[in-house]
């Protein structure tokens, strides 16, 4: 076990401010712009109004969203930006690897120090005083480097996995919208069919052009929508359980505090990697889940089909989206809440069965390496936040 110090000792809160016409969206950071869990960050929506200063961080400051600390919002920057009031910059002075401190501030410990010191309740914030009294680890330089390089080794294959799941992401929409939305899967030629001058006829129930040959159906036509169950009543009784994908697991995988079952629930309730999830209550999402085996709570559809392709449901869903959007829109409430009826009421071009095959050729190798690669992701974060308390410990040592 290693000495402790204050945080103090190794980092203050910078004081330097930039000029707000050097920031853009893309160097703009806000709490909400921090994602959750120590996911990193997102572009900003919005840049404030106005121009002055604002608070500005460098590469090689550590970001903190001081609003409601236990979502664990924390970034390492490697740019120069401005940010938001409620984002806390760390300045780590030259006795010290800001990215070793950046790893002392990542561990659970420190945000549940944060809290302990927080003041409000609906919107809590940590005391800035308070926070530099969290203790580090007291090392030599040369090993905290160390440390942090064989942390950052894990979390750049997360950073590569991620931008490829991003690419992966964007070429498979872009294809199934070309062919399925503009039209333009290839004709017999080899053309892309509508922009060639493809024949195409009107279809009153979609209000618009569609190509000959095609059907129209309903979300309901091309998959099953199998709700989740209220999982109180399957409390466990012994050490063999499951995790509860709720919407908080649907969107960050399973966490210590999921809610857990008994292994014996209902088949048609147990998630694995690759099912079609979509959260019909509170928000509207559809994701394909990667987070292991699990059992669905009540405010999820799992979305399948034993005649269409995984990827031709999904993207349906994916798209159709918006509209249930504008329905909550609708109502005045950005609470979803669509039942079996709203899918029912759906409307969706369908192409022939031979063509839908044909693109999943293409896309269905896509969704396999996007999944394999979260799965990765999983794996390494398990690893790295295994060895990160570990090596802060002095339990486990960087060797040449």
């Amino acid at each position: 076990m290693y000495n402790l110090v204050k945080l103090s000792k190794a980092a203050n809160y910078s004081t330097t401010r930039i000029d707000a016409n050097k920031v853009s969206l893309l160097n703009y950071v806000t709490t909400d712009s921090i994602l959750q869990n120590k996911a990193g960050i997102s572009i900003a929506t919005n840049l404030p109004p106005g121009g002055g200063t604002m608070p500005a961080f460098n590469p090689n400051n550590i970001l903190v969203g001081n609003i409601r600390p236990y979502l664990k919002k924390i970034w390492f920057s490697n740019m120069q930006g401005g940010c938001s009031a409620d984002v806390l910059v760390f300045d780590v002075n030259k006795h010290y690897d800001p990215q070793f401190i950046y790893y002392c501030m990542f561990k659970d410990d420190f945000f549940s120090h944060v809290m302990k010191g927080a003041k409000g309740t609906k919107m809590p914030r940590g005391d800035k005083n308070q926070i530099l009294n969290f203790l580090i680890p007291n090392i030599e330089l040369t090993y905290q480097k160390k440390i942090s390089s064989l942390l950052s080794v894990l979390d750049e294959k997360i950073a590569l996995n991620q931008q490829i799941n991003i690419q992966l992401d964007s070429m498979a929409k872009m294809l199934f919208d070309y062919w399925f939305v503009q039209f333009n899967f290839p004709n017999k030629n080899g053309q892309p069919y509508k922009t060639s001058g493809g024949e195409m006829k009107w279809n009153e129930s979609l209000k618009r052009e569609i190509p000959l040959g095609w059907d129209t159906g309903t979300l309901l036509d091309i998959a099953e929508y199998t709700n989740g169950l209220a999982c109180q009543k399957y409390r466990p009784i012994d050490a063999n359980f499951l995790r509860v994908i709720k919407i908080k697991e649907m969107n960050e995988g399973f966490s210590d505090n999921s809610e857990s079952v008994r292994a014996n629930v209902p088949q048609k309730i147990i998630i694995k990697n690759g099912d079609v999830l979509f959260s019909w209550s509170a928000s509207l999402d559809v994701k394909i889940w990667t987070g292991g085996k699990g059992a669905l709570n009540q405010h999820i559809f799992k979305v399948a089909s034993n005649r269409y392709p995984k990827s031709f449901y999904y993207f349906q869903l994916v798209n159709y989206l918006q509209h249930f959007k504008m329905m909550a829109e609708t109502r005045k409430t950005t609470m979803g809440h669509i039942t079996l009826e709203h899918l029912q009421q759906s409307r969706i071009a369908i192409p022939p069965t031979a063509l839908i095959m044909k693109l999943d050729e293409i896309l269905a190798p896509i969704f396999s390496m996007k999944i394999n690669n979260e799965v990765e992701n999983q794996k390494l974060s398990e690893l790295r936040d295994w060895l990160l308390p570990m090596l802060m410990n002095n339990q486990v040592k960087v060797y040449e």
